[in-house]
């Protein structure tokens, strides 16, 4: 219990002080750190991540910073390729499930060094909205892409849906993050339910952990706008690499560690 909380606590001391990003590291570590199966490690880290983006855009949500038809777009989008990526999730070994894992915390950490996106507004409308007719396929498309990463993995997919929200559809990013959130909590539903069936979550670690998460995101978010955001992201992402190598090495060397 004693790591699910401390595990938690960094997990939303990095939503805290950075808006995001620290979700990609619930999967190790209620794997290697807690010592869950993959499959039950995925369905906590959904409950986790539902929970943690849930009480995250509660308050953004009270001050309008959700633009709703643009989640309503991409939660539709999410919900059905979650489903498939649960599917697909089933039929892969728990070795192979981690490696790809690896290879998306590099990728999710090289986005993190890449730094803030600014919005250019490709699909923006003249009125502040969005235009709709040009832009749908290409929102269906990265909606869909982040719902199958969900169920697939059990990540939020903030990574992804930010940078499509401020690049593409053309959202201020306090628009792009409230919106993101709204839509992870979708996913994270839809891929939870699906999930389900397959591996119990382990109550009290999941609550322990979301707890821990919770705290930590709290606490942190009233010193987050104090903070030097840009070296802290950088130093989670090299952290989130270090991670990465560590279970990418883990499950090539040392799989029968992943028969518990």
């Amino acid at each position: 219990m004693l790591a699910a909380a401390a595990f938690g606590i960094v997990i939303g001391a990095a939503l805290g002080l950075l808006g995001g990003g620290g979700s990609i590291l619930a999967v190790p570590a209620l794997v290697y750190g807690v010592g869950e199966s993959v499959p039950q490690a995925v369905t906590t880290s959904l409950f986790v991540v539902g929970v943690s983006s849930g009480a995250g855009a509660w308050p953004r949500i009270r001050a309008g910073q959700v633009r709703w038809s643009v989640a309503a777009v991409f939660g539709v989008a999410g919900v059905g390729t979650a489903v498939a990526g649960t599917a697909v999730n089933r039929e892969m070994s728990p070795r192979v499930l981690l490696v790809a894992f690896a290879a998306l915390m590099v990728v999710v950490a090289v986005r993190m060094l890449v730094g803030e996106v600014q919005p250019r507004g490709a699909c923006a409308a003249p009125d502040g909205g969005v235009h709709w007719q040009r832009c749908l396929p290409k929102a269906l498309a990265a909606g869909g892409a982040v719902g199958f990463l969900t169920g697939l993995f059990g990540v939020g997919g903030g990574f992804v849906i930010v940078p499509t929200l401020a690049l593409v559809l053309g959202l201020e990013m306090p628009l792009a993050i409230g919106t993101s959130l709204v839509v992870i909590v979708v996913n994270s539903a839809a891929g939870l339910l699906a999930h389900a069936q397959r591996a119990a979550i382990d109550w009290p670690v999941a609550l322990v952990f979301a707890g821990g998460a919770l705290v930590a995101a709290l606490l942190t978010g009233h010193v987050g706008a104090r903070v030097d955001g840009a070296r802290l992201r950088r130093w989670f992402a090299w952290l989130i690499v270090a991670v990465a190598l560590f279970v990418g090495s883990e499950a090539l060397l040392n799989p029968g560690a992943l028969t518990h």
